[in-house]
């Protein structure tokens, strides 16, 4: 049988990090690890070799990370932002993108993904018929429910986890802040861009009323969740959104950008849609509903599990182990 190797350099807490680390241990096909150092999104990490992997062999990877010289190498493609972030930076990934990540997927004839919006996007970017994209959905840790334990604190807030990349769209936040002076913030973000989100929300005169968190596991972020009057995600660009998720299943609204297609797919009518991306006064507006009239939202049930998720995988790596 052909072997299944898995490059398992996906870790941390970051989206595709935490999605290695959910669905990996539950495929369902035997494998092996690459046993790889290095960062796999890096260009020249696709031109490397792979000792010990034969021919006939296939390899997953849980992220985007190409790998010329596989074999055959199924990829979860999450979504496609980096080729629609602002030129030059554009640059890179459209080199990549159209190199390495193309021949890889039209190599293997099955590229992966989670969700109709990102699957859309991926098959209008190959236009490749030959390829199937396989929508294998995504999942949400038990640890994201509406009963346990609840983040305590002295004034209402809202929380934004995520990053300080352009898409996450943070300023519009720290802006409509300076607007609603009965809500406090806060953001769940890497350690190393708190430097620069701070100083962001001192230059929009909030700073005292925003608290940077970091480094939180699941159980912690789910009562940072459960304390908070609403998640207020205001992304103009994801693959899924992950936060919006976590947050629903725990019981607690979205404040959102209605032109976001993947988060407005997940949240629905749980939360509050916002008509502009860049206009702070109604996420000001909305921030501030959240705080005044608490509310809490009914989770989602049987859509979004990493049991389903993996074997969705699973299948498509077995059909083509085959």
């Amino acid at each position: 049988m052909t072997a299944l190797y898995v490059d398992d350099r996906y870790r941390g807490a970051h989206g595709i990090g935490r999605y290695a680390g959910e669905v990996l241990p539950r495929l369902r096909p035997e494998w092996r690890p690459l046993g790889l150092d290095g960062n796999p999104h890096s260009p020249l990490d696709a031109f490397r070799r792979l000792p010990g992997v034969a021919h006939d062999s296939l390899v997953y990877s849980p992220g985007y990370g190409a790998l010329l010289r596989a074999p055959r190498q199924v990829l979860t493609v999450h979504d496609l932002i980096h080729l629609q972030v602002p030129w030059p930076g554009r640059m890179k990934f459209a080199a990549y993108y159209g190199g390495p990540v193309r021949r890889t997927v039209r190599k293997a004839g099955l590229v992966l993904t989670v969700s109709e919006t990102s699957a859309r996007a991926i098959r209008e970017w190959l236009r490749d018929d030959a390829v199937r994209v396989v929508n294998a959905g995504n999942g949400c840790s038990a640890a994201f429910r509406p009963d346990g334990p609840v983040g305590t604190a002295a004034e209402p807030y809202v929380i934004f986890v995520g990053n300080t990349r352009l898409h996450k769209n943070l300023d519009v936040v720290l802006r409509a802040l300076a607007l609603a002076p009965d809500v406090r913030l806060r953001a769940v973000l890497p350690q190393h861009e708190i430097a620069d989100a701070a100083s962001r929300a001192s230059a929009a005169g909030v700073a005292d009323r925003v608290e940077w968190l970091h480094g939180v596991d699941d159980d912690r972020l789910a009562a940072l969740y459960r304390g908070a009057s609403a998640t207020v995600m205001p992304s103009t660009l994801e693959g899924f959104g992950l936060p919006a998720l976590e947050s629903i299943s725990s019981g607690v609204p979205v404040i959102y950008w209605q032109g976001c297609e993947a988060v407005a797919e997940i949240v629905g009518d749980r939360g509050w849609s916002v008509e502009t991306s860049g206009d702070a006064a109604p996420w000001a507006a909305a921030m501030t509903e959240a705080v005044r009239a608490p509310r809490r939202v009914d989770p989602p049930v049987g859509e979004y599990d990493w049991d389903r998720t993996a074997a969705v995988i699973s299948d498509a790596l077995e059909q083509v182990l085959a």
